[in-house]
């Protein structure tokens, strides 16, 4: 068959099989070339011996096997070529790296030394580490995403509209941490400390996707970006921590206490600077070990499923109520964050063209066992808010749960949809990207709308 014979239909396949192939960094353009000619062939026979198009192309790409196996395949063939790339930046391996590569370097360089510097300028005005907790806790994220959206921004080309809306937001988050008269101890200070993070990564998502704002497929790149994202981190900290024992070890067996040092300089400046390399390392390794993730995803999916269920069943048992207090439902939303982030990470890893199988019902239990915990929330919430009026924290506790309610619901729909193979799998992926900016949305109103609306409480 040739290239003009290929139906239109077939043809729009191929591109969406090639488009998923090209995101596995294991696989160079030659491999990728290569399987699209073993599938095309594939294709041809199957069509010659009476299948219809869609038919053939399916049975091919069964025949072929996941993209996993043939990614982990090439990665045992050319292991030189892939540990080349998890320790080299850029395409090039070898001397003569990819001038591209260096220059991200030494912007990541610029923006992590930034991010360092800025923990240390509020101390110029005679704000404290150690006696301001309350202004750093809701500043920190102003003093390090800024410069990890920059960074992002600076490797997309942003045109200056994009990065005028990006510094516009940043000043608004800059506005609603410090204009407001909050007590630190106070209710809509703490919520501001924890909304106002998410507000301003989803602005470094408005950088990460650059020019690309209504781009399904480039909101669930941010997505895998996040994920990968956190993972590096918190390896950083761990060997940070390490790091910070053995010096410890080591300046006192001379007889020197670096404290101070570590407190004050090493742990702030490197845990903001973190910020930044992490972004960078996330970048320059893209598609090399990306699939953290997603592996995680799949290990935890059924432990959380258990215990769900096992809330489910304690409070059935039990018929007590619930503790709604400000810690209680902070962890009931950060469970409910936790099931939406292992769907969100299946999403991003899954083949889209295979057919549903035992884990996507594992999942199905998983968001349907979720939404009847967040339902149960929501009636214990509104419940204490007509017994004993509203507070910041029942009210943003409630927002939250609406929200998460209205994702859950349509996501489980969606996925009984895909498990009884009426529903496309892309519906979910465009579903759950196109959600992110209700998050964002809310996130704004909890730190600009809520301290007047509540009086400062």
């Amino acid at each position: 068959m040739t290239a003009p014979d290929v139906p239109d239909e077939l043809e729009a396949q191929f591109a969406q099989w090639r488009e998923y192939v090209r995101r596995r960094r294991e696989l160079q353009p030659a491999d990728a070339e290569e399987l699209e000619d073993h599938l095309r062939g594939s294709v041809d026979e199957l069509i010659g011996v009476g299948l219809r198009a869609d038919e053939a192309f399916l049975v091919a790409v069964k025949r072929m096997g996941s993209l996993d196996d043939l990614s982990r395949e090439f990665a045992r063939e050319h292991s030189e070529r892939l540990w080349k790339q998890l320790v080299l930046t850029g395409e090039a391996a070898g001397p003569a790296a990819d001038p591209k590569a260096r220059r991200d370097l030494v912007a990541m360089v610029a923006c992590a030394a930034g991010a360092a510097i800025s923990i240390k300028v509020p101390e110029l005005f005679g704000v404290s580490l150690d006696g301001d907790a309350g202004f750093y806790g809701r500043n920190i994220a102003l003093l390090a995403l800024p410069w990890l959206a920059a960074f992002l921004a600076w490797r997309r080309q942003a045109r200056p509209g994009v990065l005028g809306v990006i510094a516009a937001l940043f000043a608004l988050g800059a506005v609603g941490a410090n204009v407001y008269p909050l007590d630190d101890d106070s209710q809509s200070a703490v919520l501001t400390g924890i909304h106002l993070p998410i507000a301003l990564w989803l602005v470094v998502g408005v950088a990460y996707v650059a020019d690309n704002l209504r781009s399904s497929r480039r909101r669930m790149d941010f997505i895998r970006f996040t994920g990968e994202w956190a993972i590096y981190f918190v390896l950083m900290a761990l060997g940070g921590g390490v790091l910070i024992g053995l010096m410890f070890g080591t300046f006192e067996a001379m007889g020197l206490n670096p404290e101070v040092f570590v407190s004050q300089w090493l742990l702030p400046c490197g845990a903001l600077a973190a910020v930044v390399v992490a972004g960078w390392l996330v970048e320059a390794k893209q598609g090399v070990i990306e699939n953290i993730a997603p592996v995680l995803a799949r290990l935890f999916t059924p432990l959380f499923t258990a215990v769900l269920l096992a809330l489910l069943v304690a409070f059935g048992v039990t018929s007590g109520a619930l503790d709604v207090e400000r810690e209680v439902l902070i962890l009931f939303n950060l469970l409910l964050v936790v099931v939406l982030g292992l769907l969100l990470y299946s999403i991003s890893a899954r083949d889209p063209l295979a057919p549903p199988g035992l884990f996507d019902k594992l999942q199905l239990g998983l968001v349907a066992s979720a939404l009847l915990i967040d339902l149960l929330v929501l009636l214990e919430i509104t419940g204490r808010i007509s017994e004993f009026g509203t507070t910041p924290n029942k009210m943003a506790a409630l927002g939250t749960n609406v929200i998460l309610l209205a994702n859950l619901a349509w996501s489980a729909w969606l996925v009984f949809g895909f498990v009884r193979r009426r529903v496309p799998f892309a519906a979910l992926e465009r579903w759950q990207t196109g959600y992110l900016p209700v998050y964002a949305a809310w996130a704004w109103i909890v730190v600009l709308i809520f301290p007047p609306l509540f009086d400062y409480l």
